[in-house]
C-alpha cells in the first residue's frame, strides 16, 4: 500500500511512521508513506496557501489553488482508491472503515489547519471525509497519523502474528477481554483459573463471555442497547 498525504506541517508526522509497527511495515516493503509540503505550490513571492474567509469570521482558510495543484500533481503520478479529507465534521474512524480501507492500494490524504480548506476543493476532490473523534485538533496531521496507523497495521505481514489484529476491541463491535502476563500472582491477585489450564476451546470461551461482558459494561451501545 501507498499513502501519500498533504501537509503544511510535514514535521508533525516525521516521527509517528518512523518507529514500532509503521517502521516495521516500512522496512517490510508492505507499506510507502510519503509527505508532501502545501508550501511550495503556495502562491505569490510568498508562497500564500491561507487566505481571510468571505462573509468575514475568525479564522484563515486554505486556498484552493495550492491545493488542487498539489493533488493534481499527485494525480498525474497515480490513482488514488481514496482521496481523503481529515476533518471534525467527517464520518468517525471506527474498526470497520479501517479494515475496508486497509484493502486499497493507494490512498491520498489532506491535512486542513485554521478553519477548513476552501469547499470547492472538498466538492471536486474529497471522496471521502474521515474524524477521529468530536473535538476540535490544531491541525489534521496527528488525525493523519492515527488513520495510518489504524490501517497499516491490519496489512498482511505487518504484525508479527497475523491473527493478533483479529482480536483487537470493536474487530466484531465488542471491548477486548482482560489480557495477563506473568507472574501468575502479584501482590496477592491471581491470573484467571482458566487461563492457566491448557484447554484451548475453554479459554477462547472464556474471552468471549469477557468481552460481551465488558462490552456491556463499558460500551453498551456497541451492543445497541
Amino acid at each position: 500500500m501507498h499513502i501519500d498525504i498533504i501537509s503544511i506541517q510535514p514535521g508533525l508526522l516525521e516521527s509517528p511512521f518512523q518507529h514500532s509497527i509503521m517502521k516495521r511495515a516500512s522496512d517490510k516493503g508492505l507499506l510507502s508513506i510519503a509527505i508532501h509540503d502545501l508550501r511550495p505550490f503556495g502562491l505569490g513571492k510568498y508562497k500564500q496557501i491561507d487566505d481571510y474567509q468571505y462573509g468575514g469570521g475568525a479564522g484563515m482558510v486554505m486556498m484552493c489553488e495550492p491545493l488542487s495543484n498539489c493533488i493534481e500533481s499527485l494525480q498525474q503520478e497515480k490513482k488514488y482508491d481514496e482521496v481523503i479529507y481529515m476533518t471534525p465534521d467527517g464520518g468517525t474512524l471506527n474498526q470497520s472503515m479501517a479494515n475496508q480501507l486497509s484493502l486499497s492500494q493507494s490512498l491520498l490524504i489532506i491535512c486542513g489547519h485554521y478553519k477548513g480548506i476552501d469547499q470547492r476543493i472538498r466538492d471536486m476532490y474529497v471522496t471521502k471525509e474521515i474524524s477521529i473523534g468530536d473535538y476540535v485538533l490544531s491541525g489534521g496531521e496527528l488525525a493523519a497519523a492515527v488513520l495510518v496507523d489504524s490501517i497499516g497495521r491490519l496489512l498482511p505481514g505487518v504484525l508479527n502474528d497475523g491473527s493478533s489484529a483479529l482480536s483487537d476491541s470493536f474487530q466484531d463491535n465488542l471491548l477486548a477481554p482482560p489480557v495477563y502476563t506473568r507472574p501468575a500472582e502479584f501482590k496477592g491477585a491471581k491470573v484467571p483459573d482458566i487461563l492457566l489450564s491448557g484447554h484451548e476451546a475453554k479459554i477462547d470461551a472464556w474471552r468471549y463471555e469477557q468481552s460481551i461482558e465488558r462490552t456491556k459494561r463499558l460500551r453498551p451501545d456497541l451492543l445497541g442497547e
